[in-house]
């Protein structure tokens, strides 16, 4: 428990924590570890902090805790919700990824994207508790380069399932999933852009995903770094819930010097992700069924010529990303006329 703050009151659901922290003892394969959390956080962001001392994935952790076991299955329910005292320990039970021989797509697909409201939208960007959330975020999560930050550069930030790679489509060889011109569109973009790729999945498939994709060693342009499920955060809408995204502040402030709101573009199929920086962010076209579309994608040949003729303008944020096309066309009729 946070310093200053009476044992009595350690239960969270009579003295709801915001911005302070409740220590937590997790008791995982004989061994014990402390966890910090906050009220406002949620049981997913505390699977997030068991995951990052303990190597366990959170969809492998089954938390159990006195007579609030149930409750800790429901990954969106926030802490305050929750009678949590620091004296009691929790114990979880679980098997880190290197033990398991498994693919990781059994977890649930996300097929159902939605648009929030642009006031909804401002409101989860500019909510303190979700800038607390990213400030805490910014303190735990160290972004490991792969290769240096290149002065002058923007910075082009990749989601990987369904953006560069289908997987949930059986293959025997993953290329046979990879996204038509993914070397192409990287080799391309690597002139004007640093690169860096963002997966809402853990670190060891990130790598080993880039890796079969041969994207970790190619010749024609370097990865800057890759960040995982353990960079996001969790933030809460009043239509949709809670659900997870990837706040780019979170590389902005490891690296001021560099990146910023202006020189910045994410791209992912699922538009939640960037709700924090909504200017930043572009919705991709999802390249799944790999097998029947691999002939006909042309989406990286098309987002290629987007980058590359956005690059010279000194603010990214101040285009509406969503025409992105149209402004492709337009400067293709703009270089006819001429």
């Amino acid at each position: 428990m946070a310093s200053g703050t009476s044992s009595s009151a350690s239960a969270v659901a009579l003295s709801p924590l915001t911005e302070e922290e409740l220590t937590l003892t997790v008791k995982w394969s004989g061994k014990e570890y402390t966890v910090r959390v906050c009220g406002d956080d949620t049981v997913g962001e505390l699977k997030r902090r068991i995951c990052q001392a303990t190597n366990v994935l959170p969809k492998r952790q089954k938390l159990l805790y006195p007579k609030v076991a149930s409750k800790l299955a429901d990954d969106s329910l926030l802490l305050s919700q929750i009678p949590l005292k620091a004296a009691v320990k929790m114990t979880m039970i679980g098997t880190v990824e290197d033990d398991i021989i498994v693919d990781p797509v059994e977890s649930p697909e996300i097929i159902d994207d939605f648009e929030l409201g642009q006031d909804e939208v401002v409101d989860i960007k500019d909510k303190d508790v979700n800038k607390q959330k990213l400030r805490r975020r910014i303190e735990q999560y160290k972004i490991e380069l792969r290769n240096p930050c290149r002065e002058g550069k923007k910075l082009l930030v990749l989601d990987i399932d369904y953006t560069l790679f289908d997987h949930r489509s059986p293959a025997e060889n993953p290329l046979e999933l990879m996204r038509p011109y993914l070397h192409e569109f990287l080799s391309a973009v690597y002139a004007e852009y640093d690169i860096m790729i963002w997966s809402a999945t853990s670190m060891k498939w990130v790598e080993l995903k880039m890796g079969q994709l041969g994207v970790l060693n190619n010749p024609n342009y370097k990865i800057t770094a890759l960040l995982d499920h353990l960079a996001m955060i969790t933030v809460q809408s009043d239509t949709r819930g809670v659900f997870d995204c990837k706040p780019l502040g979170l590389i902005w402030a490891h690296f001021p010097e560099y990146y910023s709101a202006k020189n910045t573009i994410m791209f992912d199929d699922l538009r939640r992700n960037f709700v924090m920086n909504p200017r930043n962010g572009l919705t991709i076209k999802p390249f799944r069924k790999a097998h029947a579309n691999r002939d006909s994608d042309q989406e990286l040949v098309k987002l290629t010529q987007y980058l590359l003729a956005i690059a010279e303008l000194d603010d990214l944020s101040a285009l509406d990303h969503r025409n992105w096309e149209s402004f492709n066309e337009d400067g293709y009729k703009r270089r006819r006329h001429a």
